[in-house]
């Protein structure tokens, strides 16, 4: 992990998906488009540490998914989540 935020001209390192995969543990998959193996492993178990018993119905949910959402931002990875809800907020059907 860098303390230098990344210049906004530089493209990307990597692509991540956080999937959710459903109310049993593991809730969590990370799917890679492209960038470094080892960038992507080291983001991943970041991620795993945050979300691994953690739903999206858990109110720890919250806090944790925007300290994902910073790490990638100051790693220069893209974020996305599936379902696309969960990047925004999360509100139980």
């Amino acid at each position: 992990m860098s303390d230098i935020a990344p210049n906004p001209n530089d493209p990307p390192v990597a692509s991540v998906t956080v999937v959710y995969q459903g109310p049993v543990a593991p809730h969590w998959d990370v799917r890679s488009d492209f960038g470094d193996k080892a960038v992507v492993d080291d983001f991943y178990r970041r991620l795993n540490a945050r979300l691994m018993l953690v739903p999206p119905h858990d109110p720890q949910f919250r806090r944790n998914r925007e300290r994902v959402i910073r790490d990638a931002e100051r790693e220069n990875i893209l974020l996305a989540w599936d379902p696309p809800e969960l990047a925004e907020s999360y509100s139980p059907r």
